[in-house]
């Protein structure tokens, strides 16, 4: 508490000592006195002075023993013992100084000097037990700041993925798209990859990936056919050339939207895949694709493993206009694609994991 005096102990087998010391302290702090280091301990037991004073020379346990029994015990440790003693010899105050003590005051006693030394004393443990909390605390701080960075960034991750999911799902909708197509499309995208780092192929344009915001990201790919009419999503039959002009500028659409959103954040390198997907998922490797006809390794990365998944997914799936085809149907139009549709080495990569794909 506040103005609350701190407790010192006097420990001296002189009653005069102890009657004088207590005399020229008691204004100042709150006294106990103790004549021998047995009735010290026993006062320890349950007090704890903000000070000890003690005497060296005493019968039974001297002070220098006293004090080797203080600094043995953790609950007695930190208490600052200063050794009050006739001797005034330097090896005693060596010897003193050296079993813990932080200082050694001979008698006869300076009131003046005495009182200012413990002033002294008590002010630098009051600031080394600051010191204690505050390397304490900030010692916890650092050993949670990780885990409360991690859980901040799960948090945001999980409200991220659930807005893109919320905006995913309302594409797929528009598109008459059943069956989690994001999802299995995301999956794909996650074989396709892990077989290609397993392998080291590509590896100047898979190093600097972060798969998990990527594939996070792959949900967007389709975010342009937001503004395609319900007449084209929906049509059941073949789309007309002007239609399927129309549906084609998705993919520029989507770029336009992840660029949008790119300008009000600084989340750069997750809308810099979210923009990849959705500008390039439809070019094709002999150069005949589209929104820039993009031709070979011009076309970037993501855009051609995009392009195996989205399709693979298309073909097993039921759409408006077709049925669905068989595992091995889906299997051979992408394996006959390779080289004009498609990477011919992301084609021998799926043709390696499509039995992963089959279990999707």
């Amino acid at each position: 508490m506040e103005g609350e005096k701190s407790l010192i102990i006097m420990v001296d087998d002189n009653p005069a000592n102890l009657r004088i010391g207590k005399n020229l302290l008691a204004d100042r702090y709150t006294v106990a006195t103790a004549p021998s280091a047995e009735k010290l301990f026993s006062l320890l037991e349950n007090n704890t002075p903000a000070l000890i004073l003690l005497d060296v020379d005493m019968p039974d346990i001297n002070g220098y023993e006293a004090i080797k029994a203080l600094k043995s015990k953790p609950e007695t440790a930190n208490i600052p013992v200063i050794f009050l003693t006739a001797r005034s010899e330097a090896d005693a105050e060596l010897a003193g100084l050296s079993l813990g003590a932080i200082d050694y005051i001979t008698k006869p006693i300076q009131p003046s000097l005495l009182l200012k030394r413990i002033e002294v004393h008590l002010l630098v443990e009051k600031q080394r037990r600051m010191l204690e909390k505050q390397t304490a605390e900030l010692q916890f701080f650092n050993d949670n700041l990780q885990k409360m960075i991690d859980e901040k960034t799960n948090n945001i991750m999980e409200l991220q993925n659930a807005l893109l999911r919320t905006m995913a799902e309302l594409v797929e909708y528009r598109d008459d798209i059943t069956g989690k197509h994001i999802e299995r499309t995301q999956k794909g995208i996650r074989i396709l990859i892990n077989e290609l780092i397993a392998n080291n192929i590509y590896p100047e344009e898979t190093k600097d990936w972060d798969i998990e915001i990527l594939i996070q990201s792959c949900q967007l790919h389709d975010v342009g056919k937001i503004f395609i009419s319900d007449n084209i999503l929906r049509k059941p039959g073949k789309l007309s050339n002007d239609e399927y002009e129309d549906m084609k500028i998705h993919t520029h659409i989507g770029k336009q939207i992840v660029e949008k959103v790119e300008m009000m954040t600084q989340v750069s390198s997750f809308l810099k895949y979210a923009k990849i997907f959705a500008a390039s998922h439809h070019e094709k490797w002999d150069g005949t694709g589209y929104p820039n006809k993009l031709k070979g390794q011009d076309i970037p990365l993501l855009g051609r493993i995009m392009a195996i998944a989205d399709v693979y997914d298309a073909l097993v799936s039921v759409r408006p206009y077709k049925k669905a085809y068989t595992h091995p149907e889906a299997v051979k139009i992408i394996s006959e694609g390779r080289g004009t549709q498609f990477d011919p080495v992301l084609v021998d990569i799926f043709l390696r994991v499509e039995k992963q794909f089959k279990d999707m």
